[in-house]
């Protein structure tokens, strides 16, 4: 007896140290008090607004602005602070010094009774305060994700907890882009109608920028396709920006500023051609300084065609260098005039996008204090990083990355799935070859984008937030922060799934069609949806496997569902369900339209009687897929959220084929809604004289190799560094040639080199096989729309053990799979194993 009270007695001692230990900065009965220090930036004031509002929702009451004496949170701007109040800030524990020093960074800390929030800048103090909403159980998706707070009664944090945080990238944000279907409509008939036509205004940007604020960004640049007026010329725009002390910048079309599209009229000003109309277009750009002047922008520089094309007036390669040389020389001369007679302290950039990239080689001279913006290939994969001489510039370099892409060999503007692994990858390797100045990631719009967007801008937040290994927890806590920690934990196996399917085919790439091809041969410059590559009877049936694999994820989804707190339910229908239910949908619309198809070959023997029996469930639930999608759809734009979102989701932007209702042999009687009980992964068949493997799974590894979650079909490819090797082992059933495939994530020689790697077997003479690939090439395109590079080397095998040695040749080679087959020339699209995670 005298033990189980002894026991007791520490239990509740420990309990009692653990309550003691936690800080109640707030509660439901005596609310919130705050007060803040001396003077502090518009951006503090927009922040403290968002934080009382945030507090409102979790404990029901509006945070109260007191005394300091009598706040529980202490709000401080240092660089406008006092030294009376610095000192004190020293006494209660603040790293003022060191804080100083970090430009955007915040200290947050618990110190005495008293919540500390004190920023370098306004930037970083409103940063501080909206960690602290976090801590209350506030999500950053708060308003465009539907994220509403959990109550409650008690506001905690550990009694002297303290954190100090600066950004790993000096501008971090996002370029609002293709919004023609989501972002553009929503905000002009729904969220901000009365303007002009297709008017993305301050009350629209307002909701961007707290957004871009609670996710710690700081920098834009904003809308510019055809129709949508220019940022500028919007009235509120440009101060909404400056109350949120966002730097606004534009993309590689539009220097020094301008929207080209919208703001360029060459009736009044002429040709847009630096050759022939220089003054015209020199006092085009000189308005808009003269404009902006007094408030932090990033200022794009060099010039290209009004929009997304090459600059005029100039055709070789001589011309087109020292054009472009002429318009940066006056471009900086405009900049010390009108900007700052210090022109190297101006915040400039130089995107060597598309053929600027060749210009630039030929020559081109950028001025050392200007930002190189290298860019991806509008498909995720970096083409270019800064070499070790660029690396030492003093304007440093930057990167310019797509979530989303209008252009070929087909757009990807509906759904956000890029694999979480392949932007950790290469703004990894961005980040480790120093660029470090300003990532802009390409959205269409961010709620549809706002998993990939939060990891994104994490990294930039933090480089070191997320590794390798740990991927998929950081889509766990992201989940946990939405809808809680079990519904995470429920949901993890289900989304890392999904992000493997949507690697194998992203959903608008599921009719293997193209876009801007040869108008002559293709009208409207689009292929016709055709078969996809899944076989019906390679290695039991990919079709049916990859159907039933998004079946299983979307079971999962509707039971989690059923957990979720009612509240929350058009936010989970929004980041999970409407992406999960609409990619299987589209998968099973291709699919059985494809085997509805199959039978009608143009014969004219028996199998014509019964054809129409066997094709009529195919078509039937090709057709309720179909339907599903509209369906899905409408209750995202008419239902969710009471119809805030109405306009904002498009499931056929561009209205490109693969969105149109199936090719199907004939109409179906009734179309049959999606039943996620009616396929069924078989296990693997046909497999004798087959092995198969995921590259994480090697015998043994040089030093450096990387396996990567959340990465490829196998969601653990590995990144070989240079000259770095994997060695496999593998029984082989007997003697006979074979074909080795080696499948790997479809990057990009980012250091002007080659992308080389060889395969030997058993020590043998190495094969070399280079993955470089020119931009749009056919092989590139086969690549991206895969999310592999699958290469071919026949072998020869005797009966036995044999071992299989990958080995690097160049940076930047990542492994995903290998297969040996025996049968030469199989049809298949999926190598047949399962994914490792």
């Amino acid at each position: 007896m005298k033990k189980k009270l002894y026991v007791a007695a520490i239990l509740f001692l420990n309990a009692a140290a653990s309550f003691a230990a936690d800080f109640v900065w707030g509660d439901s009965d005596s609310g919130v008090r705050y007060s803040v220090s001396g003077k502090v930036s518009p951006v503090v004031e927009q922040a403290i607004s968002m934080f009382r509002d945030d507090i409102r929702q979790v404990v029901g009451c509006l945070p109260e602005a007191v005394r300091a004496d009598k706040a529980t949170i202490s709000i401080v701007q240092l660089d406008k602070a006092t030294v009376s109040v610095k000192k004190a800030l020293m006494s209660a524990g603040v790293p003022v010094d060191e804080l100083a020093g970090r430009k955007d960074g915040f200290s947050l800390s618990v110190s005495g009774g008293k919540v500390y929030v004190v920023g370098n800048n306004g930037r970083g103090t409103a940063y501080g305060l909206l960690e602290l909403s976090r801590k209350a159980g506030v999500s950053p998706w708060i308003w465009w994700g539907d994220v509403v707070p959990e109550k409650k009664s008690r506001l905690v944090i550990a009694d002297g907890f303290n954190t100090l945080q600066s950004p790993s990238v000096e501008y971090r944000g996002v370029f609002l882009n293709d919004e023609d279907w989501t972002l553009r409509p929503w905000s002009t008939y729904n969220y901000e109608p009365g303007g002009r036509l297709w008017n993305i205004g301050p009350k629209t940007n307002k909701r961007v920028f707290q957004l871009l604020l609670r996710l710690r960004a700081n920098a834009v640049w904003p809308a510019m396709h055809t129709g949508t007026p220019g940022f500028f010329t919007i009235p509120g725009n440009r101060e909404m920006a400056d109350s949120f002390d966002i730097a606004v910048g534009t993309s590689h079309c539009e220097p020094l500023l301008r929207n080209n599209v919208a703001e360029w009229n060459t009736a009044e000003r002429g040709r847009y051609n630096y050759i022939t109309n220089r003054k015209a277009v020199q006092d085009y750009w000189i308005e808009r300084l003269r404009e902006v002047k007094g408030s932090e922008k990033l200022y794009t520089i060099g010039m290209r065609g009004i929009h997304d094309g090459s600059m005029e007036g100039v055709k070789t390669m001589k011309e087109k260098t020292e054009a472009l040389q002429q318009v940066i020389d006056d471009q900086r001369e405009m900049l010390g005039k009108h900007i700052d007679k210090d022109v190297e302290s101006i915040p400039q950039v130089f995107v060597p996008y598309k053929e600027v990239l060749q210009i630039m080689e030929n020559g081109l001279r950028v001025p050392d204090d200007v930002t190189l913006m290298w860019c991806d290939d509008n498909y995720g994969y970096l083409t270019r990083l800064s070499d070790e001489e660029q690396q030492k510039r003093k304007g440093g370099a930057g990167v310019y990355y797509h979530l989303s892409y209008w252009g070929r060999p087909h757009d990807y503007l509906w759904l956000t799935t890029t694999q979480p692994g392949l932007v950790y990858c290469e703004m990894r390797q961005a980040y480790d070859h120093n660029a470090r100045k300003l990532w802009i990631v390409n959205v269409h719009d961010p709620k549809v984008a706002a998993y990939d967007l939060s990891l994104f801008l994490d990294m930039a937040w933090d480089i070191d937030c997320v590794s390798p290994s740990t991927l998929q927890e950081h889509l766990k806590n992201w989940l946990a922060e939405q809808f809680g920690a079990d519904a995470a934990t429920a949901l993890l196996p289900a989304m890392t799934e999904f992000y493997r399917l949507c690697g194998i085919r992203k959903p608008e790439h599921m009719g293997w069609t193209q876009v801007e091809l040869d108008k002559k041969t293709y009208p409207r410059g689009r292929s016709q949806v055709t078969d996809t590559e899944f076989g019906a009877t390679a290695f039991g049936d990919e079709q049916e496997r990859y159907l039933a694999d998004y079946a299983a994820v979307c079971r999962t989804v509707n039971e989690v569902e059923k957990t979720i707190r009612p509240e929350l339910l058009d936010a989970y229908f929004a980041a999970v369900k409407y992406p999960v239910l609409s990619a299987s949908a589209m998968a099973v619309k291709m699919i059985e339209a494809q085997r509805a198809r199959a039978p009608y070959l143009g014969q004219t023997d028996r199998t014509m009687l019964d054809r129409e029996t066997k094709a009529s469930v195919h078509a039937a639930r090709s057709m309720g897929a179909y339907q599903e999608i509209q369906r899905l759809t409408e209750h995202y734009n008419a239902t969710m959220s009471g119809g805030k979102w109405k306009g904002s989701m498009n499931s056929a932007p561009r209205d490109l084929y693969v969105f149109f209702p199936p090719l199907l042999p004939f109409m179906p009687e009734a179309a049959v809604a999606p039943d996620y009980t009616s396929y069924v992964s078989m296990p693997y068949s046909d497999m004798d004289g087959v092995v198969v493997r995921n590259a994480c799974d090697y015998r043994s590894a040089s030093s450096g190799v990387v396996p990567t979650q959340m990465l490829g079909h196998s969601m653990n490819a590995v990144q070989l560094p240079k000259e770095a090797s994997l060695t496999y082992e593998f029984e082989w059933p007997f003697e006979s040639e074979a074909t080795l495939y080696t499948a790997l994530i479809s990057t990009q020689p980012n250091d002007r080199g080659d992308l080389r790697y060889s395969v030997s077997i058993d020590g043998g003479t190495p094969v070399v096989i280079s993955l470089k690939e020119p931009f749009r090439s056919e092989k590139w395109k086969k690549n991206v729309m895969r999310g592999q590079a699958l290469n071919t080397t026949k072998v020869k095998l005797t009966k036995g053990r044999h071992t299989l040695t990958v080995k690097a040749l160049d940076n930047h080679v990542v492994i995903d799979q290998w297969m040996i087959d025996s049968k030469p020339n199989r049809p298949f699209y999926v190598l047949p194993v399962r994914p490792a995670l």
